[in-house]
């Protein structure tokens, strides 16, 4: 039932949502549509069976946990329906030099103390020689290295315990399903068919209703489009437009197949790269997912499906899935009645595990500025703006991966290192190569400790630090850094592995 506008000022509002296609994009859609209106709307979803999804979109990020806190997910039985398990971070292998690693680790580093930021007191010392390596002052990445986890210990605020920031691996396919039937337990409509016609009002081309094969017409006046790669709504009826950032990022396809899991679960993402692209290895409870991405123009589908094949922690589990897509992003992410979600708003490869964050944000801005009938443009346009901002920061933070790279091994990873890159990427790594300096712009996603981990893991060394660290005794300084060091240690030692984590509290059900 709707909502009827009572006073000044309120406008009627839309008579009906649909949400075009299921998977990930649709069903999280649906479930914080359900959650957030409240019955108060008509909500339809179409999908279709015999569709299939992408579903490779497994590794999630830290603000995944506020998504289901507003939905009022118990977290232990979502990992437990989803075969989830937990990640503090990324490792990235052979990305500055084959044979380097390091963790790109959630949460914080060291703590702040005295004038400037922690990582500047650091940076003087290692810089010295006198420190060792970013990672020992990260809870989250030496935990990693244990293959230890725990939830943050909020009854202990001031040791690093508390501090534990964490996201999810999870099996995308049973990440949809679950929040179907979420979705469809609070008054989500589900409708099963394939959209063989869209119907624009002639008046302003909004788009009207859609009509099904079988002759089915679905109605509605707000449209969200969670097609995939076609993009059935913004692209193919709106003619919306693309831009195509494959000149600085140029890997066009990926293969993917699931394979045997092994005993040691880790908490963390893995990102190797290959010799035109890289590939992900993500620990489920009851597999492993893997995906080689890579350019075409440097290697076959066949030689990067057999490299792909060869780096697998078991024996695979179904044929593997090649698809191919152009990294970039709609012209506009919302036009006239049509707001685009998911892989039908744009790709940005699965490097830094932004996809569903993507999803996340488009349908937290659809609802922070929901409409009522008419549409207004100003809200339109600050929704295109504001997404326009999230995906060029995420695409310059991802192009940084690529372009500080040290190797000589391949055509690719030299014309990556040679590449000319956005002027906003640019600054920041001059800015950092003169004294370390790091600032994160309004509200994007990747804040100071990211790009520091990055561009410290691919090997840019500032020329100098913040000259207001001198202001302190040097041996103070050794001290203070020596102390963290040890209370993360410490705090490391004392956390249950992964595997044990799990077992105790969200292990799944075997079939």
């Amino acid at each position: 039932m709707n909502a009827v506008p009572s006073t000044p000022g309120a406008q009627a509002p839309v008579q009906g949502i649909v949400i075009v296609g299921g998977g990930t994009a649709g069903w999280m859609t649906a479930a914080m549509m359900a959650k957030v209106l409240q019955g108060r709307y008509s909500i339809t979803l179409i999908e279709s069976d015999d569709i299939g999804i992408v579903g490779v979109g497994e590794a999630t990020i830290p603000p995944i946990k506020l998504f289901n806190k507003i939905l009022e997910i118990d977290e232990d039985e979502f990992l437990r329906e989803t075969m989830g398990s937990f990640k503090l971070g990324i490792e990235f292998v052979n990305w500055k030099q084959q044979g380097d690693r390091y963790i790109h680790g959630f949460g914080v580093f060291g703590q702040e103390l005295w004038t400037v930021e922690f990582h500047q007191y650091w940076l003087k010392m290692w810089l010295a020689g006198k420190a060792p390596d970013l990672e020992h002052f990260s809870i989250a990445r030496m935990a990693s290295r244990a293959n230890k986890f725990m939830r943050p210990a909020l009854d202990m605020p001031k040791s690093p315990l508390s501090q534990v920031t964490y996201a999810f691996h999870f099996d995308a396919s049973l990440y949809a399903r679950y929040l179907r039937k979420y979705a469809e337990a609070r008054g989500v409509k589900r409708v099963e068919g394939q959209i063989e016609h869209v119907q624009l009002r002639a008046a302003d081309g909004f788009v009207e209703a859609v009509q099904l094969k079988d002759g089915t017409r679905v109605a509605g006046e707000l449209f969200v489009d969670c097609s995939g790669f076609r993009g059935l709504l913004i692209e193919q009826a709106l003619g919306t437009g693309y831009d195509d950032w494959t000149h600085w990022l140029p890997c066009d396809r990926a293969v993917a197949v699931p394979c045997e899991g092994v005993p040691e679960l880790t908490p963390y993402t893995r990102s190797t790269a290959h010799r035109a692209g890289w590939q992900w290895r993500i620990p489920l409870q009851h597999r492993t997912g893997n995906g080689h991405v890579y350019c075409s123009r440097y290697v076959s589908d066949d030689e990067a499906t057999a490299t792909l094949l060869a780096h697998l922690d078991g024996a695979p589990l179904a044929e593997p899935r090649l698809l191919r897509f152009t990294t970039g992003k709609r012209k506009k992410n919302w036009n006239r009645n049509v707001v685009a979600i998911g892989l039908a708003s744009g790709f940005m490869e699965p490097l830094e595990s932004t996809s569903i964050h993507l999803i996340q944000t488009a349908i937290g801005k659809l609802m922070t500025m929901f409409p009522a009938q008419g549409f207004s443009q100003p809200d339109i346009d600050e929704f295109n703006a504001q997404m326009d901002f999230e995906y060029t920061r995420i695409r310059d933070f991802i192009i940084l991966h690529y372009h500080l790279n040290e190797r000589t091994d391949s055509p690719f990873w030299t014309a990556c290192r040679e590449m000319s890159v956005p002027e906003p990427l640019k600054k920041r790594m001059a800015l950092y190569k003169s004294h370390g300096r790091i600032f994160r712009e309004h509200t994007e996603l990747f804040t100071e400790v990211s790009w520091l981990q990055v561009l410290h893991g691919q090997g840019l060394v500032p020329d100098g630090y913040n000259p207001l660290v001198d202001i302190y005794p040097e041996d103070e300084i050794q001290a203070f850094l020596d102390g963290i060091r040890g209370v993360i240690g410490k705090c490391v030692d004392v956390m249950p592995t992964h595997a044990q984590f799990i077992a105790k509290h969200c292990a799944a059900r075997r079939v």
